[in-house]
């Protein structure tokens, strides 16, 4: 993603269009859902040579939406490129344009303790090749369950909140940014296996 799109994504958890996943670059064309069935049939029935053939013939669709940008990419880039959720927020909450505070706001109702965590994993993640970063993300998924208690778990609670309970409204536990323990945050980080045991050890 460009500049710090990456990290206002992964921490606001916003949803995408089409449109805007193109202007963010995690897909190359967008394509109103009336051309789909037709383009379909095409590739079932057209003996396109190889798959860069069939991306040249999609991408030269015409009707195709153009990229819609989320937000002014300085804006994102000045306020998410902060070294912490904390800066993020006291940047967005002494602001009073409308993005900025519905921005903190979004920020507000996510978890404290998993936002230090994603925005951790992102900048990690920058500096890693695949294979590292996928051993890192499975080592997140496990201890997102077991890294603390069931009755603790801020993986569980959210299930709950949003599909279970469904009253959307979570119990985080600290339940404020300004009370999050780097070294909880970093337990995250610490790998529940050796490395000659992990999961995914043989991924070069």
């Amino acid at each position: 993603c460009p500049g710090r799109l990456g990290e206002y994504l992964g921490l606001t958890g916003l949803l995408l269009t089409g449109p805007q996943a193109v202007a963010a670059r995690l897909a190359d064309i967008a394509l109103p859902s009336s051309m789909l069935e037709p383009i379909w049939d095409k590739l079932v029935s057209s003996p396109f040579e190889n798959s860069e053939a069939v991306e040249r013939w999609v991408l030269a669709q015409p009707g195709s939406l153009p990229p819609e940008k989320l937000a002014p990419q300085p804006q994102i880039d000045n306020v998410f490129g902060l070294s912490s959720v904390q800066a993020m927020l006291d940047a967005l909450e002494k602001s009073d344009d409308a993005w900025s505070q519905k921005t903190a706001d979004t920020l507000r109702h996510r978890s404290p303790l998993m936002l230090n965590v994603v925005l951790e994993q992102i900048r990690r993640a920058r500096e890693m090749g695949l294979a590292d970063d996928l051993r890192m993300e499975r080592d997140l998924v496990h201890h997102c369950f077991h890294l603390r208690e069931v009755a603790d778990s801020e993986t569980v609670e959210g299930i709950r909140a949003l599909a279970v309970d469904k009253d959307h409204s979570p119990k985080w536990k600290p339940s404020r940014v300004e009370e999050v323990d780097a070294a909880e945050v970093a337990r995250f980080f610490v790998s529940p296996w050796p490395a000659d045991q992990h999961p995914l050890r043989h991924l070069a």
